[in-house]
């Protein structure tokens, strides 16, 4: 065997099914997806332009450092620029974090189900995982807490949780941080941030604080630039400067930084992004309710909905064969359960009426 020994028996992650592919499997014209938590919207047009004037540049390589994308999120988020570090995407922070923080000796703890990055990732560079069990779909801050040893050195946390919704509040997380030991890191990835409520951890006072944390946001969902590849991450100085060392040279392309920085300046596309899916998230309650189905109520731009004893891979076939992409979960761990991203209205509609004929085909059988 010519790759390493250990690399043998890591499930690799696959993303979900792209629409091209599904259109030259089936022959299909039109295809809707509602796999991958994407948002329905293209970017504003200002950033299109910007991206469009910026091309002529591509034959030169992106500022390594983002230095203005940087200042940007350095503005808003009141921390200094030697805070923040920027990956393409925000999964890429996390191989960074393994790669820079743990020791080949050391654990890392991760939630079940859960974002399947954190314990791929882990495996790959050979790092002992220890699995917390997730209790009523949410993290158990408890359990994790019984489970820190002292080779212990980062705990990831999706918050909120991918693909379950749900999300843990500022005041469980402070309780938890007081209470494990300063030489463990915690990770909050909060890659929905933008869609939680009120009483969601505000991560930056506990950085303020002194407590080893990072939290990493994502340009991927609410702003609406997930061709793009671009996250961000805050946390000390000193844990900056080791990521920086393993980080390779423009990881992060010039049209992402642009778009990045842009953005944020674009206060009401988010805020219309935001509300347009927390209306159609209702839309999708009112619907599930109606036809009996079960569903994890979200703090998220997607539903974790649960067919007990109807099929979930039958679900997935049932509506690729019609146009719809959804996300089967057995690989997470779920059985006869599928995530349903949010998408325009009409797409929703469209799912929740093969969604209904799914259901009345197979009550006859």
């Amino acid at each position: 065997m010519l790759a390493r020994k250990h690399l043998k028996n890591i499930i690799t992650y696959k993303p979900g099914k792209p629409i091209q592919e599904l259109k030259r499997e089936f022959g299909l014209k039109r295809v809707i997806k509602l796999a991958s938590n994407e948002s329905p919207f293209s970017p504003p047009l200002p950033i299109r332009k910007a991206i469009y004037r910026a091309s002529k540049d591509l034959n030169r390589y992106p500022d390594s450092s983002g230095y203005y994308l940087k200042k940007a999120l350095s503005k808003k988020f009141k921390l200094k620029p030697e805070n923040i570090i920027l990956g393409n995407g925000s999964d890429e922070i996390v191989v960074l974090a393994l790669k820079a923080w743990v020791e080949p000796y050391q654990e890392v703890i991760v939630g079940y189900p859960t974002f399947l990055i954190y314990e791929i990732q882990a495996k790959v560079n050979n790092l002992k995982v220890v699995r917390s069990n997730l209790k009523n779909f949410r993290y158990d801050l408890e359990d994790i807490k019984r489970k820190i040893t002292k080779k212990t050195k980062l705990i990831f946390i999706a918050n909120p949780d991918n693909p379950n919704g749900t999300y843990l509040t500022h005041q469980e997380i402070y309780s938890f941080l007081k209470n494990i030991p300063k030489n463990v890191i915690v990770f909050l990835d909060e890659a929905y941030f933008e869609f939680a409520p009120q009483d969601f951890p505000q991560s930056i006072d506990f950085l303020k604080q002194g407590y080893n944390i990072i939290f990493t946001r994502t340009f991927s969902k609410a702003y609406g630039l997930a061709g793009l590849r671009i996250g961000c991450g805050f946390t000390k100085r000193e844990l900056i400067q080791a990521l920086e060392k393993v980080r390779e040279p423009f990881n992060v392309n010039s049209l992402a930084l642009l778009s990045a920085e842009l953005s944020l300046k674009e206060k009401k596309y988010l805020k219309n992004t935001v509300s347009y899916i927390q209306r159609e998230k209702l839309y999708f309650y009112q619907e599930l309710k109606k036809l009996g189905i079960s569903y994890v109520e979200s703090a998220t731009n997607f539903l974790l909905i649960n067919l007990k004893s109807f099929s979930s891979q039958k679900l997935f076939n049932y509506c690729l064969k019609r146009g719809i992409i959804i996300r089967e979960m057995t690989p997470w761990g779920y059985k006869n359960f599928v995530r349903v991203t949010v998408g325009k209205h009409s797409e929703n509609r469209e799912f929740i009426k093969v969604l209904k004929s799914f259901l009345n085909k197979e009550a006859k059988k």
